[in-house]
């Protein structure tokens, strides 16, 4: 049989799966994007420090060197193991650890632990988890967190398939943890337990875990079908969230696209594509030409009011939200963006200075505040441009706070003047949760000439407002093919940066050579960070005069095709 199933492919998309084994003259490869290539060497460098951290707190851990010398140490009961590798004939376990948690009749009794470069949980007040450390992994030392819950992401989900994927690979060995019970280790370093049998998870469980491992394992055999007599190839391309960063992505768009493949509607996932298919609807196309109103009309219940069921019917009941799919399907078959109001509910608060906000940040800490003045009606002492408040150097949370301290007193006096002389003043971002995070970590620490977390509060909430979103402004008034990002939305409106490769992840990397030293080179990607967050700036306040103006003039989007 073709080379055995890894954890990370459990949730993997099955034609990618399948590519990756078949002879490389079936597919050409995408070379990864620097921002891709940046998440896989944070995420290595993460579970490097982490397994150093943890041989250190644990003196008696042992790094196994294979499979033989991992069945070894499992046997001889090591009470932690690190880089083990283990495998059955058909799938292979892909985590960092595993953790002696009791015995078994067997032998000792082993729980998984994987190390991940993300968050994993988040508020959830009828929820709670259990909160170990690196210092004391057991599950029985942890503490229950009540208000916790695990975020329902994509990545948390594929997590706690790796564990259980990695748990029934040590019960068929019977060592596996009699509580099925796995171990994350998040972006900060801290460990949470999860019940990996728990109906709570219906999505990850160790069921939802059988499902996919019997469904990729019928591939793998028909792959090796394929390798035999030749034929068909045993999978075909869909689109799958991994086609983002996949390396196959652009040898499957080109097929999707030929055909409009009702997949490429951004974003669907496989059970919704299969039920689409399995309706007749194939493409785009067909799905944009769909009635969302009837969609909306028929939830709850059994047929149109005439008594005969329409399509719609059917469809909405297997697919939640299909009037959002048949939306982003008619943005692409009109070629652009539609509107969601009446034109003369739609635009963008406007003021007499107007401030266009955005920040750069490294590591989760913001080195640079940039801001682009508008002035449409005269203040003293306010000029239009734009401003920059940056530092090269180390950057610490002192210096973070100082950074953002310089910014707000700039703001402040802005603000102050226009409202001495009688004028409107309003400052925009787009996504304002980032920019709101980047503040309140710079006012938590104290700087002399540095604002509170109050005058934070009374800035962000004060009536008329002064800090607006543009992000929650765009999101009601335009319906798009699906990405609602700066990069979208102000191309729509007409936009281009300066930059080939403008984006906050490349920016990243341009940071780590503006800040090595004072050479030619470094200079060089200063002014391009500089450049590149003027044109965000200068982008929300295109993306503001298209809602003002031109958005207006789109179809809207519930007109049939």
């Amino acid at each position: 049989m073709s080379s055995p199933l890894r954890g990370a492919e459990i949730d993997a998309c099955v034609h990618r799966v399948a590519l990756m084994r078949a002879d490389p003259s079936v597919a050409r490869r995408t070379p990864a994007s620097p921002e891709m290539e940046r998440r896989r060497s944070e995420a290595e460098n993460h579970r490097q420090a982490t397994l150093s951290t943890l041989r250190v707190l644990h003196p008696g851990a042992v790094v196994a060197s294979g499979t033989t010398h991992t069945r070894e140490l499992i046997g001889e009961g090591t009470e932690l193991i690190l880089a083990p590798r283990v495998a059955e004939a058909h799938r292979s376990a892909s985590v960092q650890a595993f953790i002696r948690v009791g015995r078994t009749e067997r032998g000792f009794a082993y729980a998984p632990l994987v190390v991940k470069n993300h968050e994993l949980t988040e508020p959830a007040t009828t929820r709670s988890l259990l909160e170990g450390t690196l210092e004391r992994l057991l599950p029985g030392e942890a503490r229950l967190r009540q208000g916790l819950g695990l975020r329902a992401t994509t990545t948390v989900r594929r997590d706690a398939l790796a564990l259980a994927g990695a748990t029934r690979i040590l019960q068929s060995f019977g060592v596996a943890d009699p509580g099925t019970r796995g171990a994350i280790v998040d972006r900060g370093s801290r460990l949470w337990w999860l019940e990996l049998d728990s109906s709570k998870q219906p999505r990850s469980n160790l069921g939802a875990y059988d499902a996919l491992y019997l469904e990729r394992l019928g591939v793998l055999e028909a792959l090796d079908v394929w390798f035999d007599v030749g034929g068909e190839f045993p999978t075909s391309p869909y689109w799958h969230r991994e086609c983002l960063t996949c390396e196959f992505s652009e040898h499957c768009e080109a097929q999707l696209e030929e055909a409009d493949d009702v997949s490429l509607t951004r974003f669907t996932n496989v059970n919704q594509q299969r039920a689409l298919h399995r309706h007749g609807i194939d493409t785009r196309g067909q799905l944009a030409r769909l009635d969302p109103l009837l969609v909306q009309r028929s939830r709850g219940r059994v047929a149109d009011v005439d008594g005969v069921p329409k399509l719609e019917d059917g469809l909405s009941k297997s697919i939640d939200k299909l009037d959002e799919l048949i939306y982003r399907a008619r943005a692409h078959v009109r070629g652009t963006s539609l509107r969601i109001l009446e034109p003369r509910d739609m635009g963008c608060p406007q003021a007499d200075v107007e401030v266009d906000v955005d920040m750069e940040s490294y590591d989760a800490a913001t080195y640079l505040w940039g801001a682009s003045v508008t002035v449409n009606r005269p203040v003293t002492g306010v000029s239009a441009g734009h401003r920059v408040f940056v530092d090269w150097g180390d950057l610490s949370l002192e210096a973070e706070a100082a950074i953002f301290a310089q910014f707000w007193t700039w703001l402040g006096e802005l603000r102050r003047r226009c409202h001495d002389e009688g004028r409107t003043f309003a400052a925009y971002c787009f996504w304002a949760r980032a920019e709101d995070g980047a503040m309140n970590r710079a006012v938590a620490t104290p700087s002399p000439e540095g604002p509170t977390l109050r005058d934070l509060d009374e800035f962000r909430h004060c009536s008329p407002a002064e800090w607006i979103d543009l992000h929650e402004q765009a999101q009601c008034q335009v319906q798009t093919e699906g990405p609602l990002g700066l990069k979208q939305l102000a191309g729509a409106a007409g936009f281009a940066w300066r930059d080939e490769n403008p984006s906050g992840e490349a920016s990243m990397q341009w940071y780590e050579v503006a800040s090595r030293d004072e050479s030619d080179e470094a200079l060089a990607f200063r002014r391009r960070i500089l450049e590149y967050n003027e044109d965000d700036c200068r982008a929300t306040k295109a993306l503001r005069d298209w809602l003002n103006g031109p958005a207006k003039l789109l179809a809207h989007r519930d007109e049939p095709l």
